[in-house]
């Protein structure tokens, strides 16, 4: 006799396993919707991409959110700029620059800001950034001025500030 179920021989083994396997496929039912959103997120979550940007010290000052329009945000969450094909304009519609092989230049051909290995210097650790503000509307464009040479020379305007001549 099986003392817990009060079931004799073969049959309270039966009773036992069939219990264990009940048990383990209510489990099974209920991790899978758990499961299922997982999977489903897995590639929102691979794709979400935010590329920093550094000024002439090597901090992360700002970053450009790919899956946001390509949208600029300083590093505490303020919406200030985005690229348009190569140019950088601010969300009050001012041409700011250009973003160049990983290099963000200014109306006189400085050097602004960079993204990871674009420049030949050491990046800093990144600090926590901010949540992300709401994203204001875009102005309408002012036209985007002759480029000029490029200069191998850091502009004197911080990349910080350069961006926030963009904000609305």
């Amino acid at each position: 006799m099986f003392p817990a179920t009060g079931v004799a021989g073969n049959r309270g083994a039966d009773f036992v396993r069939d219990y264990v396997q009940k048990e383990a496929s209510m489990k099974t039912a209920r991790l899978l919707p758990v499961i299922l959103i997982i999977f489903l997120l897995i590639p929102t979550i691979g794709n979400a991409r935010e590329i920093s940007l550094y000024d002439d010290t090597g901090e992360a000052v700002a970053y450009i959110d790919t899956d946001d329009d390509m949208n600029i945000y300083l590093w505490k969450g303020k919406p200030v700029a985005y690229l348009d094909g190569q140019s950088v304009y601010g969300f009050n519609g001012k041409h700011l620059g250009w973003f160049k092989k990983g290099i963000i230049w200014d109306h006189e051909g400085y050097v602004v800001g960079f993204i990871e290995g674009a420049v030949n210097k050491l990046t800093k650790l990144e600090r926590l950034k901010g949540l992300q503000k709401l994203t204001p509307l875009k102005s309408l464009q002012e036209l985007e001025p002759l480029e000029p040479l490029h200069k191998s020379k850091w502009a004197r305007l911080p990349l910080e500030i350069f961006l926030s001549m963009g904000k609305k």
